[in-house]
C-alpha cells in the first residue's frame, strides 16, 4: 500500500530569532510537514534549541533532526531532551539518528573517529538505550560502550510508543538495523537493491515503514525564484525539471521504490511549493 506524500525542509538555521521564527512559520504556511535541522557544527544554530523555538512558533509543523550524531551526546540524555521537546510541542517531534561520519566535526570536538564498524556498534547500543527510555519506566543497560543503571525515564514522550525514529544510511548493516528498529528509513541514495535489504530485514513490519528520500538537486525551471547553492556537504547532482516533470518524477519514485517522505533544502522552499501543493497527502 502506497504511503501518502509529505514533504520536509532541511534548513541551515538563521542566527536571528525573528528570522528563524518567520522561516518556520513560512514552512508551515506552504504546507510542508516538517522542519529538519542537521547536527553539524558549521550551521549557525544548535539543533535542539532551534527546534524548540520553531515548535513554539508554529502549531502543526513537525520538527526534527537530520540527524543527531550518536557520539556527540549520551543517548540517555538525548532521549530525555527529545521526550521533553515532544511533550512541550504537543507531540510534533521526529527523531533522526545516525552513527556520525563527519571527520572534521569529530576533530573539532576532540572525539576519536573510530572505524565505521565501531561507530555503528556504539550507535546500536545508543539506539537501544533511547528506545528503552521512551518505553520503560526505568532504564538498565550494560553494553560494550554504555552502562545505564536504574535511570528513571522522565519525562515520557507524548507520542506513543515514542516519537518516530528516522535512520538514513547507504550501508547494509545500518539499513538492516533501521529496518528492525526505525519508523522512517532513508536509504542514500534510494535504489531497488537497498529497498530489498530493508524489506528482507523488516519482514512483516515493512508495510508500516515510511521511506524517505532527499531531492536536493532538483531545480524547478518554470519558477522565477533564484536559489542559492546547496549547503549540503554531500555532492549533489543538479536535475533541471519543470513542476510537472518533478511531480511525475516523484510519483515514479514512489511507484518504483516506495519513497513518500520527500526532503528538500531551504533554498528550494518557494520553488517546490507548487509540487507540495499538488502531492501532499495524496
Amino acid at each position: 500500500m502506497k504511503k501518502a506524500f509529505r514533504f520536509g525542509v532541511v534548513a541551515g538555521g538563521h542566527p536571528s530569532r525573528s528570522t528563524w521564527i518567520a522561516f518556520a512559520q513560512r514552512v508551515e504556511a506552504l504546507g510542508y510537514s516538517s522542519l529538519l535541522l542537521p547536527d553539524v557544527l558549521s550551521i549557525p544554530l544548535a539543533t535542539l534549541t532551534a527546534l524548540a523555538v520553531a515548535a513554539t512558533a508554529t502549531t502543526e509543523l513537525r520538527v526534527g533532526s537530520y540527524v543527531f550524531v550518536n557520539d556527540y551526546r549520551h543517548p540517555a540524555l538525548l532521549a530525555r531532551e527529545i521526550a521533553t521537546l515532544d511533550q512541550l510541542s504537543d507531540g510534533r517531534v521526529e527523531l533522526g539518528l545516525g552513527a556520525g561520519n563527519w571527520l572534521h566535526d569529530y576533530q573539532q570536538l576532540g572525539l576519536p573517529f573510530d572505524q565505521a564498524g565501531t561507530r555503528v556498534s556504539r550507535f546500536a547500543e545508543g539506539l537501544s538505550i533511547i528506545k528503552a527510555f521512551f518505553t520503560s519506566e526505568t532504564v538498565n543497560f550494560s553494553g560494550n560502550y554504555y552502562t545505564v543503571t536504574n535511570l528513571r525515564s522522565l519525562p515520557r514522550p507524548l507520542q506513543q510508543p515514542h516519537p518516530p525514529i528516522l535512520i538514513g544510511s547507504s550501508g547494509r548493516r545500518m539499513l538492516t538495523l533501521a529496518a528492525r528498529e526505525a519508523d522512517i528509513i532513508q536509504p542514500t541514495p534510494p535504489t531497488e537493491e537497498k529497498i530489498g535489504w530493508i524489506r528482507e530485514a523488516a519482514g512483516e513490519r515493512f508495510e508500516h515503514l515510511e521511506l524517505a528520500q532527499s531531492t536536493f538537486g532538483i531545480e524547478v525551471t518554470d519558477s522565477h525564484k533564484i536559489t542559492a547553492p546547496p549547503f549540503s556537504r554531500i555532492p549533489v547532482e543538479t536535475q533541471l525539471m519543470t513542476t510537472a516533470q518533478a511531480v511525475e518524477f516523484l510519483l515514479g519514485q514512489r511507484e518504483q521504490l516506495g519513497t513518500s517522505y520527500i526532503q528538500i533544502q531551504e533554498r528550494q522552499l518557494e520553488n517546490f511549493a507548487p509540487i507540495v501543493a499538488q502531492l501532499r497527502g495524496k
